[in-house]
């Protein structure tokens, strides 16, 4: 049995014309940054319920980064909440995107697509990375420019960390500040690392991926090119990830 509570939305803010937050007041058990918990709602006919990731730091209220999905069952419901509004939230959190299961390294690297880079926002803020990893590098990839959610939150969090690195991509637009394509192409031809200033090597290399199982796919195939491989805990690797949806 799910351990639902009703919880209550305290503030939500439009991204984009599919993208929004919510954070929620609701009483939830401690969890680990880069987990995720699941939020339902009564519809006409049954309760329906997703999965989305804790965007806040342990701690604090919960926050989670949702997309509309046009003809969901749930997210065009979600998108309709005012502040005020009631929700339920599963009380306990689950997965394995944490700092927790990857294996000491040099580098880390935080690669997300879309909403995906709610749990990396979340790890940013609950701080350990800092004293886990030498530098840290979180790219992000999205089709506009207005779908690069949390970048104001992710320089706050960030600043003067000059071991940290933030490289943006949109695909659909040319954007400031951000570069043009996709991130596996760029992996692929060698520009992401040359950004960067670092190589990706099993040495020193950490990878944490979080988007739409395609990027996620594609990239841990350009990564194998570069000789990293899948975490498992029987078998050690370089690259561990989350499907988004």
């Amino acid at each position: 049995m799910a351990d639902w509570i009703t919880g209550r939305v305290k503030a939500r803010k439009t991204w984009s014309d599919n993208l929004f937050s919510l954070v929620v007041d609701a009483e939830v058990a401690p969890f680990t940054a880069g987990q995720f918990t699941k939020l339902a709602l009564h519809t006409e006919d049954k309760k329906v319920a997703r999965a989305y990731s804790y965007v806040n730091a342990p701690g604090q209220d919960p926050e989670f980064y949702l997309i509309t999905i046009p003809k969901g069952q749930l997210t065009p419901h979600l998108a309709g909440l005012k502040v005020g509004d009631e929700l339920l939230v599963q009380r306990t959190a689950a997965g394995f995107l944490t700092l927790d299961e990857v294996p000491a390294g040099r580098d880390l690297w935080l690669m997300a697509t879309g909403t995906g880079v709610g749990p990396f926002v979340s790890i940013l803020a609950d701080g350990r990375c800092w004293q886990q990893f030498e530098n840290i590098v979180l790219v992000h990839g999205v089709r506009f420019a207005d779908e690069l959610g949390y970048r104001r939150r992710i320089a706050e969090l960030t600043e003067g960390r000059t071991r940290f690195q933030y490289l943006p991509f949109v695909s659909r637009e040319d954007a400031d500040g951000a570069r043009a394509g996709r991130i596996t192409h760029a992996i692929a031809d060698g520009s992401l690392e040359q950004a960067a200033g670092l190589g990706f090597s099993p040495e020193h290399s950490r990878v944490m991926l979080c988007g739409n199982p395609q990027m996620v796919r594609d990239t841990i195939t350009e990564l194998k090119n570069k000789g990293l491989q899948k975490h498992l805990r029987r078998k050690p690797g370089q690259i561990l990830m989350e499907n988004y949806w």
